[in-house]
């Protein structure tokens, strides 16, 4: 394992564009950013409306270029992972359009919206709604030409637990960063695309945050709070995943 950057400029979700660059959400500048292929940092979105953004939270890259990601307050709320700042913005789920790289609000009515995911043909977003108690898995129909979210609804009910960062398999099943510092709660949940557990992996520390990785997708890559683990999975992530 090598430091990739440093400073960072407290990076949280991290995806990958349909080029292959790389794009990040650092809640230190309050942008998201694009590493291009020489190396160098674009910032590819830090206001809306003229107001800066809140902290860029995850990130997910449609097929047709598009990037959506939510902008919760979580880096702004303290020295932990950011710096203290007043939030000027609501917490919205934002699309950054491919062609005229123009910054449009899909979704405003989420409180603290956290990680989001594209089901694997992209008619649905999943967005974590990590304001509430209990915290809820949304999910939204993609309407509009695929610019546009409509039908909100309730997915899943976190009871106890702290869902986080999540992905999609190709048979459209939820794959969820876990825990609260439990035993019980600590790893990844599981869900069938109707909001039923159908799994769970264990893990001695909560994860925040996951991924599909290898020659075939099938190795399941997972942030714990001190360590990342990974495991051979019989299934494959989801394309753009």
């Amino acid at each position: 394992m090598t430091i990739f950057r440093r400073p960072a400029d407290f990076p949280n979700g991290n995806t990958r564009d349909r080029q292959g660059r790389l794009l990040t959400c650092e809640h230190g500048k309050r942008r998201v950013s694009r590493t291009e292929y020489d190396g160098t940092i674009t910032t590819v979105a830090d206001k809306f409306d003229g107001k800066p953004l809140n902290s860029p939270n995850d990130i997910v890259c449609k097929s047709d270029g598009s990037i959506w990601f939510t902008d919760p307050p979580f880096g702004v709320l303290g020295f932990y992972e950011g710096y203290i700042a007043k939030p000027e913005l609501p917490t919205n789920v934002y699309r950054v359009d491919p062609r005229s790289g123009q910054l449009t609000v899909v979704a405003g009515d989420v409180n603290r919206p956290n990680g989001l995911a594209f089901s694997p043909d992209e008619s649905k977003l999943y967005v974590i709604e990590a304001g509430t108690t209990p915290r809820n898995v949304l999910v939204y129909d993609v309407a509009g030409g695929g610019t546009q979210l409509t039908n909100k609804r309730k997915l899943i009910d976190a009871g106890l637990g702290t869902p986080d960062g999540m992905k999609c398999d190709v048979d459209g099943n939820l794959w969820i960063g876990w825990g609260m510092g439990t035993d019980a709660l600590d790893g990844v949940a599981i869900f069938n695309p109707d909001g039923k557990q159908i799994g769970r992996i264990t893990l001695p520390a909560r994860c925040a945050n996951l991924c599909f990785g290898g020659t075939y997708r099938n190795r399941l890559f997972m942030c714990g709070s001190t360590g990342m683990y990974s495991l051979y999975v019989n299934t494959q992530g989801a394309a753009g995943g």
